[in-house]
């Protein structure tokens, strides 16, 4: 079968696109037909050598495919030609991978493999980080950094879909419109004096939520923008920098700054995948989709990764065989 393989730890320029060897049948996996493979930046990190599981190359990359079941052991619940989703760590950027059957869910009716993939971990860490960690209420307001990216997106739909209302950061001009086509509610540009500019949309009160997946010079004013009582999500560090925070600030105003860790979560807490999994369905059900991703063929996946390296992608990317 063929492969996006990492043969050196360069980034999108170490990915050969070559023939590997199908996955063994048997044993405890289900062997997965891919029809989409998500990207995510820590994809992009691991084949810089830069995440915080560093594997050796030669490796194939790729932790979100969906499919079709082309085999699975009697007792894993999935049967032959059965629509699946679901996490891989590694692999996921070939024509086949074998997956844990625990790592797997069925595709929800009415959605390709590419939709189904963009529902996996950028919405399921999501939807963990709003109901879970920072406990969202209907009626109360989001601030969205980075809202052009995945976790952007993800962010802005899952939580106008529970019922809050969204102000929305862009900092690339051209995504403007992108994200505005969203459901935002509020789209501003990140730019000086964008602290004042959230204050003033939200009539002084500040937000009740800021989902930050850039870290960096971002955090302090984000801090500044909660209301009493506000949450601060720490998704990630897209920015490179890793802020810190003067804890008398939570104290005087009653914040809080949440972690959201979906992955060690997910791995020491049974049926935690399960649980979310359930709850993104029941939003689809109720009408929720992602926007349409960026496709490119999986025979392109290097110069798909240096798109998404060089901030040129809105939204998800996929790569189909």
């Amino acid at each position: 079968m063929k492969a996006l393989v990492a043969q050196e730890l360069t980034g999108p320029a170490g990915l050969v696109y070559t023939d590997v060897d199908d996955p063994a049948p048997g044993g405890d996996a289900v062997i997965v037909d891919v029809g989409a493979s998500g990207v995510c930046f820590p994809d992009l990190l691991l084949t810089r050598g830069e995440y915080q599981l560093r594997l050796e190359a030669p490796f194939t990359p790729g932790l979100e495919v969906a499919g079709t079941v082309r085999s699975a052991p009697a007792d894993s619940g999935f049967t032959v030609g059965q629509r699946v989703s679901g996490f891989t760590m590694i692999g996921g950027y070939a024509e086949q991978v074998a997956v844990a059957p625990d790592s797997l869910q069925p595709v929800p009716d009415g959605i390709d493999d590419a939709t189904a993939v963009c529902l996996l971990g950028n919405y399921t860490t999501m939807f963990f980080a709003l109901t879970r960690r920072g406990a969202l209420q209907a009626g109360e307001t989001v601030l969205v950094l980075g809202s052009g990216g995945g976790i952007g997106v993800a962010s802005i739909q899952l939580a106008k879909a529970l019922g809050a209302k969204v102000v929305a950061m862009v900092h690339r001009p051209d995504a403007m419109d992108f994200v505005a086509g969203l459901g935002a509610d509020v789209v501003l540009p990140l730019a000086d004096g964008w602290r004042q500019a959230v204050l003033d949309a939200t009539g002084g009160r500040g937000v009740d939520m800021v989902v930050d997946p850039v870290g960096g010079d971002a955090f302090d004013d984000a801090v500044r923008v909660l209301a009493p009582e506000g949450r601060l999500l720490v998704i990630g560090f897209a920015a490179g920098g890793i802020p810190t925070v003067k804890v008398n600030r939570l104290l005087l105003r009653n914040i809080s700054v949440v972690g959201v860790g979906w992955g060690e979560f997910a791995r020491v807490t049974p049926g935690a995948g399960a649980e979310m999994a359930a709850g993104l369905s029941k939003l689809v059900e109720e009408g929720l989709r992602p926007p349409a991703p960026v496709r490119y063929p999986l025979s392109e996946g290097a110069a798909a990764l240096q798109a998404l390296a060089d901030g040129k992608i809105h939204g998800k990317l996929v790569l189909e065989p």
